[in-house]
């Protein structure tokens, strides 16, 4: 990890958080003399659950996978973090601890910000409060559909969802590098490794998709549609 900054400031960064827009050029300023950049390699952790929240966290390139560490060592993978996120959970408003970990999975260049900072701008700038609280709203909701589809869908329903997942919100691409381990994509869909792999044979047999080591390239996405719809 380094911590040598390479990004000149807030203002002239392409992977800003887009709800700076609300802030002046003195919020801005605030925000560029209150944070500090690192670098992670594949695999570095980033965020710890269970720690305390004294920063949020934006990426500016690279990607990360967001779990919670579960009993007995298994983890639940809640989804893939990009550039130009908010990653800060509930618990920064609640105890004051991270509430999920946060590992790099390519090579990551991330700005941690004073959440110190960010509590004063909510309570001067209410359109940046507006807009942290609709992030975060968006985020609860997503997590609720997650849980629904998690624990009321079949195994080829909770996979296609994942795969549809890659597709529209990660790479916006039916031909994707898949980033996450077989073994992971367990975790993200609450099956068994061995689960994923037969599945996605089964997906690949019918012609719905073609999966060749980490690479996944969905044919038939209507079919992949009707597979996650039906559960």
């Amino acid at each position: 990890m380094s911590g040598i900054n390479l990004i000149d400031s807030c203002e002239k960064c392409s992977r800003r958080w887009k709800n700076f827009q609300h802030l002046t050029k003195s919020e801005l300023q605030l925000i560029n003399d209150n944070r500090y950049e690192a670098t992670f390699k594949p695999g570095e952790i980033m965020l710890k659950q269970g720690s305390p929240t004294s920063n949020a966290l934006f990426l500016a390139n690279g990607m990360a996978k967001t779990y919670v560490e579960g009993i007995n060592g298994k983890n639940f993978i809640m989804g893939i973090a990009l550039p130009g996120r908010l990653i800060m959970g509930p618990g920064a408003y609640v105890n004051s601890r991270h509430t999920y970990s946060v590992a790099a999975i390519t090579f990551v260049q991330a700005c941690f910000i004073s959440f110190d900072i960010f509590k004063q701008l909510v309570r001067t700038n209410g359109a940046f409060a507006e807009s942290l609280l609709e992030d975060i709203s968006e985020k609860s909701l997503g997590s609720l559909n997650q849980l629904v589809n998690l624990t009321q869908k079949k195994m080829p329903g909770r996979l296609a969802d994942a795969l549809l997942y890659f597709s529209g919100e990660v790479f916006n691409s039916d031909k994707y590098e898949m980033i996450l381990s077989r073994q992971e994509l367990g975790e993200m869909t609450n099956m068994a490794k061995e689960c994923v792999v037969r599945i996605l044979k089964e997906l690949e047999d019918s012609g719905v998709i073609y999966s060749d080591s980490s690479k996944i390239e969905i044919r038939d996405k209507e079919k992949l549609i009707q597979i996650s719809e039906k559960g």
